[in-house]
C-alpha cells in the first residue's frame, strides 16, 4: 500500500513489479545514452560538413567571427573552433555509452555500487554536453555567416556535366537510360582527350559523337534548370527544398511548445 501511495504522490506512471529489477536495472540511462550518441553523431556530421565547406578549398561558407578564432601565427586564417568542439563531443558521448554498456553487461542482478558512479557520470556529464552542443549549430549559419553562391556554381565539374548530358538527352530525345548513358560516356572521353571541361565541347564536337546532339544541347549546361528539374518530394528544386524547410519548422514548433 505504501508503494501505491508513493506512486500516486510522485505522479509516477506505475510501480515496478520486481524489486531486484527496480534497484538494478538502468535501461533508462542506456536509452538516454543511445539517443544522445545518435543526436551528437548527427550534429558532428553537420559540423564536419560546415568545416569542410568553410575551408579555402571550397569557400562555400564564410563563418561568422563570433564563432571562430584567429590564428596565433597566420592572421588571415579563421579557425572554426565552435564546430570542432561539437565534433569532438560526439566521441565523448559515444565512449560513455560504450563504457556504460560494458559495465552493466557484467553485473549480477540487483543493485551494485558500480551503478552509482556510472549512472551519475553517464547522465550528468552527457546531459551538459548535449544541452550545450544542441543549441550550437544554427548560429554559425544564421548569425553573421555568409554563403557564397559563386563558388557553389563554380564547383560543378565534369562528373555533374556527364549527368546533365545523360538526363538532358533522355528528356529531350526520349532515349532510354542505357543509350543516353553511352552517349554521355563518349562525350566525357572526348572532353578528356581534348583536355577541356565537358561544358566547353563545341556543338561540332558533340555532333561528331552522335547526330542526335544539336544546338539545343547548350541547355544541358544550365545548372539552375538541372536543380529545378528534381521537384519531387525530397528533391533539389527550390519548391521542394522550401517544403522541406517548412516541414522542419512546423516540427520544431510542435515539439518545443
Amino acid at each position: 500500500m505504501l508503494l501505491l501511495h508513493v506512486n500516486v504522490e510522485l505522479e509516477f506512471d506505475g510501480i515496478s513489479i520486481n524489486s531486484m529489477d527496480a534497484t538494478g536495472q538502468r535501461d533508462f540511462v542506456a536509452e538516454f545514452l543511445f539517443w544522445a550518441s545518435l543526436c551528437l553523431t548527427h550534429l558532428s556530421k553537420m559540423a564536419g560538413d560546415l568545416l569542410l565547406y568553410s575551408t579555402k578549398e571550397f569557400s562555400f561558407i564564410a563563418l561568422a567571427d563570433a564563432y571562430s578564432t584567429g590564428s596565433s601565427l597566420m592572421q588571415q586564417k579563421k579557425n572554426a573552433d565552435r564546430l570542432e568542439l561539437i565534433r569532438s563531443k560526439a566521441g565523448r558521448v559515444l565512449g560513455s555509452c560504450a563504457g556504460f554498456m560494458m559495465t552493466i553487461k557484467g553485473l549480477p542482478s540487483s543493485y551494485n555500487k558500480d551503478l552509482q558512479i556510472r549512472t551519475c557520470a553517464g547522465v550528468n556529464r552527457n546531459v551538459q554536453s548535449l544541452l550545450l552542443e544542441s543549441g550550437a549549430p544554427p548560429p554559425p549559419l544564421a548569425v553573421g555567416s555568409k554563403i557564397d553562391p559563386r563558388w557553389l556554381f563554380d564547383c560543378f565539374d565534369t562528373l555533374h556535366g556527364a549527368l546533365r548530358v545523360t538526363t538532358g538527352v533522355m528528356s529531350t530525345l526520349k532515349l532510354p537510360f542505357r543509350e543516353a548513358h553511352g552517349l554521355s560516356g563518349r562525350a566525357v572521353f572526348q572532353a578528356e582527350s581534348k583536355n577541356v571541361p565537358l561544358n566547353q565541347l563545341t556543338v561540332e564536337d558533340l555532333a561528331a559523337i552522335s547526330p542526335l546532339f544539336d544546338r539545343d544541347v547548350a541547355a544541358v549546361w544550365d545548372y539552375t534548370s538541372s536543380v529545378e528539374q528534381y521537384s519531387a518530394p525530397g528533391g533539389t528544386a527550390r519548391s521542394s527544398v522550401t517544403a522541406q524547410v517548412q516541414h522542419l519548422r512546423r516540427w520544431l514548433q510542435d515539439h518545443t511548445q
